[in-house]
């Protein structure tokens, strides 16, 4: 049988999101598939990479990858990122591992409804600020709360750390224009934007939904990340300021990983994700796996698809 040939996997042969890899960074080699794993071929060797355990997949500089690799990694659901020296870039998504729309479903109604989306925002602020009540605030205090809090993070790790802080500064396209804890600050958001993109997709949500950002195909993305920014993001920046100024960008996704494997982030993301937009008590869509299309009828009812429902007539 060839690869072509082979039949789809279905979700309950695919890892779940939370159960995956963060990420796995690859340089200067060349990606290719044999049966469904990856391999990277380079000057050393061949590694074989089973595809349905990578969250995320970073593609670093003199890296190519084959038709074939592409295609295993959209059907396990795997995220594909294009990592440029200065930086990360997300550029691909894999097909989602659940196979239910239930939660893209989910996400919508809750976004469609001004109401709604401002809860679904105070919620995302009380995950990320446990210790206030953000009940009754209006966008606009909630942006200037963010802001303060975020600047209250920069100044107690740059004191914890040691290094020495003078605000956030960075040039879109210019990495290198910024100091050592800006660079750092940077290199752990790309890298988080393409780790919660990926579960994002995985999950079948919509990236561009967003609740606190707006008006990008990203933006529900944004929204995911951000909610780790002060508590893994900016300490892990600083953190690797404070060892050396030297190969910040390698160093930073390096430590980030770590820090995120010992946390188990992606279960914890797949988790908020889910608390942020089902109703309490409500039943979790990643729990029915059958890859299953209905048709929408009156009165939200879902009927069978594959049933012709024409009336009885003569022609």
């Amino acid at each position: 049988m060839t690869i072509g040939q082979r039949p789809s996997s279905t979700p309950r042969e695919l890892a779940r999101a939370e159960d995956r890899i963060s990420f796995v960074y690859l340089e200067r080699c060349t990606v290719h598939r044999d049966a469904n794993a990856i391999t990277a071929q380079d000057a050393e060797g061949t590694t074989h990479i089973p595809a349905a355990t990578i969250g995320t997949l970073l593609l670093g500089p003199g890296t190519r990858i084959t038709h074939q690799a592409m295609s295993v990694l959209g059907e396990t659901g795997a995220g594909v990122v294009w990592v440029g020296e200065h930086g990360v870039r997300y550029y691909a998504a894999g097909r989602a591992l659940s196979r239910s729309s239930a939660l893209v479903e989910a996400q919508a109604v809750c976004w469609a409804n001004r109401r709604t989306r401002l809860d679904v925002a105070r919620a995302m602020y009380r995950l990320r600020f446990p210790d206030e009540d953000p009940a009754g605030l209006t966008r606009h205090e909630l942006l200037g709360r963010e802001g303060s809090r975020l600047k209250l993070c920069y100044r107690a790790e740059s004191q914890r750390t040691g290094v020495q802080w003078k605000g956030r500064r960075y040039t879109p396209g210019d990495f290198s224009s910024g100091d050592a804890p800006n660079q750092a600050i940077t290199a752990a958001a790309q890298a988080m934007y393409g780790i919660a993109h990926a579960v994002v997709a995985a999950l079948g949500c919509s990236p561009a939904l967003g609740f606190v950002h707006s008006g990008h195909e990203l933006s529900f993305v944004l929204d995911i990340a951000d909610l780790y920014k002060t508590e893994i993001g900016i300490p892990v920046a600083f953190d690797v300021a404070a060892q050396s100024p030297e190969d910040i960008g390698p160093r930073t996704r390096r430590a980030l990983r770590d820090r995120v494997h010992e946390i188990d982030l992606l279960k914890r993301i797949v988790d908020d994700i889910k608390s942020l937009l089902l109703p309490a008590g409500g039943d979790d869509p990643g729990a029915d796996d059958r890859d299953r299309v209905t048709l929408q009828s009156d009165r939200d009812v879902q009927v069978a698809a594959g049933v012709n429902y024409g009336y009885e007539e003569t022609w």
